[in-house]
């Protein structure tokens, strides 16, 4: 009895999507940061999609999408979320290289009840300004 008591004692830890490993609320993607908290290599997430809005400022999509709903600095990641009625989108910023201004990085979408939606197909559905 007494491991099942200290088992419900655990994190908020939840299990991701398929392939994407456990998720902690308000937990920003993991990463192979450099030391200095840059992203090594490319800035694009290797699932694909998000051409509008991979290796964009935090600046440039702001102005294209508005004010974000959530905005969120977490170590060196910052969080922006766009929403619209039937998409959401978190945009990941790091930056590519010390001293550099952090770019979106990894992006996820989702429908609004929580549903992955195709990352071009949601972005095409958020208002624009």
């Amino acid at each position: 009895m007494l491991p099942l008591t200290l088992a419900a004692c655990g994190g908020a830890t939840a299990t991701g999507p398929a392939g994407r490993g456990p998720v902690t609320a308000g937990q920003l993607p993991p990463t192979n940061l450099h030391r200095d908290g840059t992203l090594p290599g490319r800035t694009h997430n290797d699932a694909g999609g998000g051409g509008q809005v991979m290796g964009r400022t935090a600046a440039q999509l702001i102005r294209d999408f508005g004010t974000p709903r959530l905005d969120v600095t977490e170590g060196p990641a910052r969080k922006l979320q766009f929403a619209g009625d039937r998409c959401v989108m978190d945009a990941y910023l790091y930056a590519p290289r010390a001293g550099a201004e952090p770019v979106a990085s990894h992006v996820d979408t989702r429908s609004p009840d929580g549903a992955d939606v195709a990352r071009d197909a949601c972005i095409a559905t958020l208002p624009r300004r």
